[in-house]
């Protein structure tokens, strides 16, 4: 059972409302206002609804973004490439030690600032995730 709520900070209502995040007895919970009414959605919930959609968006692309990971650490050599690649294979178990420490502050804050947003309905379901810079679609692969 994950300890928090992975995307605090990250996530809106279908309004473009900031959702809160917080706890029902030990469970993570977000927030959703939904006229007045305090929706709690569990975190576990929504979390791997995003983290599913995330890892649909890497998959096929290990390659590419393993490059472009190893290059952006300024170790592009095979080895650090394999075992970057390796993670990417690993997502599953990967999503239960971010579900237990989550995302550094700092991290959100970032990607707020820079327009990443994670559009869920008064029900929990995510509608979109808007990530800045993703082209979208598939031509001119």
């Amino acid at each position: 059972m994950p300890n928090i709520a992975i995307f605090t900070g990250l996530v809106y209502d279908e309004y473009d409302n900031p959702v809160q995040s917080g706890w029902i007895g030990d469970e993570p919970c977000y927030i959703v206002d939904d006229q007045g009414f305090k929706r709690h959605i569990p975190a576990e919930e929504v979390d791997r609804q995003i983290w599913r959609i995330m890892q649909e968006q890497i998959e096929g692309h290990e390659d590419l973004l393993s490059e472009k990971a190893a290059e952006m650490l300024g170790q592009d050599d095979i080895f650090t490439m394999a075992a970057i690649q390796n993670q990417f294979k690993n997502l599953d178990s990967q999503f239960d030690q971010l579900a237990q420490v989550g995302i550094p502050e700092e991290t959100r804050m970032y990607l707020g600032m820079m327009g990443f947003k994670i559009i869920i309905s008064i029900h929990g379901d995510v509608l979109d995730i808007i990530q800045p810079g993703i082209i979208e679609g598939n031509d001119g692969e």
